[in-house]
This record gives structure tokens, C-alpha cells and sequence, in this order.
């Protein structure tokens, strides 16, 4: 009966890979280029690496194969693209917006959120989103960003002389504290105890999902709930929905003790509106997107689950990817002592123009630094990879990729095609200046995406690295402790160095 059964499921088995691979769509995918490959398996073998050996491995595969090639494994076909042609048939497109299983791993923690969700939910979600991040409401963040910056800088002056740091854990402190108050309204500070657990957890739980990433066989929802890692993420959820359920709760609450009266006009910047009210440890005009959601909720079908999905992504992207962007920014600075000079220059003019202090006007007047930061995410782009799936046949690079195929849009590689950008390894800042911006295709430059699904946090988080960026280099040289060519990056949902990077901040006054 065993032998039966077991023959049965081969059977079937072997007729869906047939269909797979000889049906339409298999035909068509075997048509385009791609890396050598065995039966049944596929290209799954070269993922049986390390994280920075199949980091190179993508590199050299798109290079080789450009602008296009395909890779498979058992049942499942990818697709890279990089050519911006290509990019803008896809991102610019209103059918092609669903994300690949991929993101599945995310699920655990913020379900189906703005970043993963499809369809209706998406769209709804994307417009009731939208007015966080108004100019107003940025404007009223700006507050805190430049608090932390304080605080960040104040750090390294308490050292005393000069001080070397491990980049990411030391600015990633101070952007987990920035959106956990403006997402949330929460101060880490004030959190006793709690604040050091709700840091771990953060940081684990973005380890776990980095760890199954990497890892083919454990995308799987069932195989990975099996294993001890599995196991751990249940605990560390457990405290992350836990204190964010606990502040809608304490928020709603507030609400309704203040008869919905801050939920009107949330964009609007008057100080009549924006009262330092605070209840539960939440200020009110620090909490635009809760509030939003909160709105929202009293006109629409929102509930408690929904509201936490999103300010868990948010609280996923608006910390670990800007902890990147700033890192690289400052490793970039240090290593072009030039520019640096040039940055530290237009910043001290800018705040002796405002009376020593920064304000939203005064990060906006930084034009200079503003360059350098998009020259640095199109050198290390936080995200450098999208994944969407084909809603429809189109046609890439005179090859028919079929409806319900999973692209892999490689932002990293459109970012250093030398069709595009010329010398593209060096950091030129003015590559950004107006007039060389018009010159080039609009899809060759992809930090926070583009067309209808873009990052809708982009304005922020500028003006993130802005705000955290200027004070320290207005304190502080910055001198590299290893050359950016010898630091080796890895394979990851966020582009980020294989081992810790560190910069040498040298106070002003003492040099």
C-alpha cells in the first residue's frame, strides 16, 4: 500500500514538473539566459553558501548574463532584471504590483502591512498612510529627529578626545529611538527596564527573518516553525505585537477620554493643535500615522490587527534601513576628505544662519549634503532589490517573461551600470545637481523605488540622515578605519556589510 502511495506521488510529482518546465510558461523562461544548471534542481545548489559568497555570486551572474537572466530550482523560476527600460515596464506599471512569496517571511511579525500587502488593502492602506507624511506632519517630526542627533552626538563628546565606533549597533540606537516616537509617539527612554528588552527584540526578530532569507529551505512557513529558530520567534513576537498592542490600546483610550478632538485636521501645524499633551507617556502631536490609523478606524473597517500591522512595518523600515543609509554616508565622508570639508563648510553656514540650531528650513538649505546623501544611496541603496510577480505577460529585453513569474529588480545593479552612469564606483555628488539629473533615464536610479508603489517614507528618511548626518559632522572629523573596497557585503533583505564597520570621530576642538 506504502509502495502504491509512494508511486502515485512520484506520479504526479513528475507530471507538474513537466508542466512547469515544458508547459508555456517553462518554455518560455528556458529561453532566456542564465547560469548552467542540473535536472530537477536547478541553480538551488549555488544558495548553499555563505551570505557573502552568494552576494558576489549575484554580482557576478548579473554582470555576466546582463541585462537579464533567469535562475530555477525544482518548481520555482526568478527573474533579474537592472536595465531601467526594464525596471520602468514593471515599477511604473499599475498591474505589476504584487510582491513575490518572498516577503512571506515578513508575515510573522507585520502580516500584510503597506509593504506586503496586494490589491484593495494595499490601495486603501497606501491613501489613509499618505497624510503622515505631509509637510506639516514632517515638520512636527523634525523635532525629534534632531533630538536624537543631539543625543547621538552628546555620546561621543561625554567620551571625551577621539572616539572609534562599531557604526551600525551605535547609530541604529538612535534611529530605533527616532521612529519608535514619531510611528508610535513612544519614548524608549521612558520605558525603564522594558526599553533594553524591546531593543533586543527588534533586533532579533530582524535577525531571525535575515537568517530564513538567506536560507530556501526554511522559507517555508511549516519547516521553519519546526526548527529552534522557529521557536524563538514566537517569543520574540510575543513581546513586539504585545507592546504594540498596548499602545493602540492606551492611544484609543486617550481618544476617546479627549472626545476625538485631536483626530480632526491632523495636518494641520497650528500650536493650537499642537498641544504638548501627554497621557500614558504618548504626546499628541508627536503621533501622526497612529492617530491616522485610529481615524481611520472610526470611519472604515480597520481594526486593532490592522492598525498593528502597520506600525510594526514602519517600525521595520524606518529604522533598520535608515541605520544603513547613515552608515554608508558616514564610511563615504570619511574615506573623501574633500567633500567632507565641502559638507562640514555649507553646514556651519547654515547654522550660524539659524542662530546655532537646525530647523526643517535649515536641513532643506543643506544642498550640498543632500547630493552627497543621494550619491550614497546610489552607491549602497538600503533596499537593492525588489521582488514583484507578473501579473501578465510582458515583454523585457525581447524575451516574453509569462504572467505569475517572480523578477528580481536588481536596484543595486541599475545603481553601477556604467551604460548609465559613468565611472560608477566613484562617489561624485554632482552627479546630482539639476542639470545632470535631467540627462538621465529616470528609472537608473531607484533608492526608494518608483511608480505607484514607491516608498511612501522616502521625504522622511531623507531628512532623517540629513538631521542625524549634520551635527556630527559639524562636531566631529570623521577619519575611516578600513577602505570601503575591502569591506565585503552580504546577501540580505537590507544591503548591509558581512562584519562590523567602524569611523573615527575626532572632536573639532581638540584637532
Amino acid at each position: 500500500m506504502f509502495i502504491n502511495i509512494l508511486l502515485l506521488f512520484i506520479f504526479i510529482l513528475s507530471i507538474y514538473y513537466y508542466y512547469v518546465h515544458y508547459g508555456k510558461k517553462g518554455r518560455l523562461l528556458h529561453l532566456l539566459p542564465g547560469p548552467p544548471s542540473v535536472p530537477i534542481f536547478g541553480n538551488i545548489f549555488l544558495a548553499r553558501v555563505s551570505a557573502v559568497e552568494q552576494w558576489k555570486l549575484l554580482c557576478t551572474l548579473c554582470d555576466k548574463y546582463y541585462p537579464i537572466l533567469k535562475v530555477w530550482g525544482l518548481f520555482e523560476f526568478t527573474v533579474s532584471i537592472r536595465h531601467p527600460d526594464d525596471l520602468e515596464k514593471i515599477l511604473s506599471s499599475t498591474k505589476h504590483i504584487d510582491k513575490s512569496r518572498t516577503y512571506n517571511i515578513l508575515h510573522p511579525w507585520f502580516g500584510t502591512g503597506l509593504l506586503t500587502s496586494t490589491g484593495i488593502k494595499w490601495q486603501t492602506r497606501r491613501k489613509i498612510l499618505t497624510p503622515a507624511f505631509h509637510f506639516n506632519i514632517l515638520n512636527q517630526f523634525v523635532d525629534i529627529l534632531i533630538k536624537e542627533s543631539d543625543c547621538m552626538t552628546k555620546s561621543l563628546k561625554d567620551v571625551g578626545g577621539t572616539v572609534v565606533k562599531d557604526l551600525l549597533p551605535f547609530i541604529s540606537e538612535y534611529t530605533l529611538n527616532a521612529i519608535c516616537e514619531t510611528a508610535m509617539g513612544v519614548s524608549l527612554q521612558k520605558l525603564g527596564e522594558f526599553q533594553q528588552q524591546y531593543r533586543n527584540a527588534i533586533h532579533e526578530i530582524i535577525e531571525l527573518i535575515l537568517y530564513r532569507a538567506i536560507r530556501p529551505w526554511l522559507l517555508n512557513d511549516f519547516l521553519f516553525s519546526l526548527s529552534s529558530q522557529g521557536s524563538r520567534q514566537k517569543e520574540v513576537l510575543k513581546i513586539l505585537h504585545g507592546f504594540t498592542e498596548k499602545v493602540i490600546a492606551e492611544r484609543k483610550l486617550y481618544h476617546e477620554r479627549t472626545g476625538n478632538r485631536y483626530l480632526q485636521n491632523l495636518e494641520d501645524d497650528k500650536e493650537t493643535e499642537a498641544e504638548d499633551i501627554e497621557v500614558f507617556g504618548i504626546k499628541k502631536k508627536r503621533l501622526a500615522m497612529l492617530d491616522l490609523l485610529i481615524a481611520a478606524s472610526r470611519e472604515s473597517s480597520l481594526t486593532d490587527l490592522d492598525i498593528r500591522e502597520e506600525v510594526d512595518t514602519f517600525m521595520f523600515e524606518g529604522h533598520d534601513t535608515t541605520a544603513v543609509g547613515i552608515m554608508f554616508a558616514l564610511l563615504l565622508l570619511a574615506e573623501h576628505k574633500d567633500i567632507q570639508e565641502r559638507v562640514r563648510v555649507e553646514v556651519n553656514t547654515v547654522m550660524q544662519e539659524n542662530g546655532g540650531k537646525f530647523t526643517m528650513k535649515s536641513l532643506q538649505n543643506l544642498s550640498y549634503l543632500d547630493r552627497c546623501l543621494r550619491e550614497t544611496l546610489r552607491l549602497y541603496p538600503s533596499v537593492f532589490l525588489i521582488f514583484r510577480d507578473t501579473a501578465e505577460d510582458v515583454k523585457l529585453h525581447s524575451y516574453i517573461i509569462p504572467a505569475g513569474t517572480s523578477l528580481h529588480l536588481n536596484i543595486y545593479g541599475a545603481h553601477r551600470d556604467p551604460n548609465f552612469w559613468p565611472n560608477p564606483e566613484v562617489f561624485d555628488p554632482d552627479r546630482f545637481l539639476p542639470e545632470n539629473i535631467r540627462k538621465r533615464h529616470p528609472y537608473s536610479y531607484l533608492p526608494f523605488s518608483a511608480g505607484p508603489r514607491n516608498c511612501i517614507g522616502q521625504r522622511f528618511g531623507l531628512l532623517e540622515l540629513k538631521a542625524m548626518i549634520a551635527p556630527l559632522v559639524h562636531n566631529f572629523y570623521l577619519e575611516p578605519i578600513e577602505d570601503l573596497k575591502d569591506i565585503q557585503l552580504k546577501t540580505d533583505i537590507i544591503l548591509r556589510p558581512s562584519h562590523p564597520v567602524h569611523v573615527r570621530f575626532i572632536p573639532i576642538t581638540c584637532k
